[in-house]
């Protein structure tokens, strides 16, 4: 089964505090967002839910391995990819701790074009907020609800309007499938079947190329 690119805002952006400090002499006083980052358990706008547990072992582990080592930076609006783009960062997320079934997050706004863009929208009055992007399965349950398994978090960013239409979130964001490549990275599916055919000798390339071609009719009589 493959993965999919899952974006999820658990709170209208009017929850979100925006924190500047007093200016030093050593430069630009910092600009801090705080707020709801994440959300488990209940039904999200998307339809989804996501197990209390699961979601905090991932936090857990992304404390650990990116918001402890400096790294947990987040994109201005959501990008179409599963990993972070240095050019795009705009915010380092600093603190992400759970209160119940919601995790709450700081994040200093960065010195970068993206994040310059963003302290001026939020001078100017803009309300901005924090929408978490993540790798996961999902299973259809008996009640229409998506059930989100195997969760890996891969940014949270900043976007000036949480609350994504639905049509344009599963259409653009979510069309995506990805699957663990052979170093445990995830990668989209297209470049696992680009390097599958590397591998494969000259004269089983058309053959491949049939199959594939004849699954994809498939999954696309199973969508009608």
């Amino acid at each position: 089964m493959s993965f999919r690119l899952l974006v999820e805002t658990p709170a209208p952006e009017e929850q979100f505090e925006y924190i500047l400090e007093e200016k030093n002499s050593k430069g630009a006083a910092n600009l801090y967002i705080k707020g709801p980052y994440m959300m488990a358990e209940g039904v999200n706008k998307n339809n989804r839910s996501y197990d209390l547990k699961e979601m905090s072992r991932e936090v857990n582990r992304y404390n650990e391995e990116f918001i402890k080592n400096h790294r947990a930076m987040g994109e201005l609006n959501h990008p179409t990819a599963a990993d972070v783009n240095l050019e795009r960062a705009c915010h380092l997320v600093t603190e992400l701790k759970q209160d119940g079934n919601v995790f709450f997050g700081k994040s200093k706004v960065l010195t970068t074009p993206m994040g310059m863009i963003v302290r001026s929208l939020i001078q100017d009055g803009v309300k901005v907020g924090m929408s978490s992007r993540a790798l996961g399965k999902l299973e259809e349950q008996d009640n229409g609800i998506q059930r989100v398994t195997e969760m890996r978090l891969v940014a949270i960013d900043c976007v000036a309007d949480p609350s994504f239409p639905k049509a344009f979130v599963n259409g653009i964001l979510e069309s995506k499938e990805y699957v663990i490549a052979k170093d445990g990275r995830f990668e989209e599916l297209y470049d696992s079947f680009s390097s599958q055919i590397s591998t494969l000798p000259k004269k089983d390339i058309e053959l491949y190329l049939k199959e594939q071609i004849a699954s994809f009719f498939k999954k696309m009589k199973l969508v009608k």
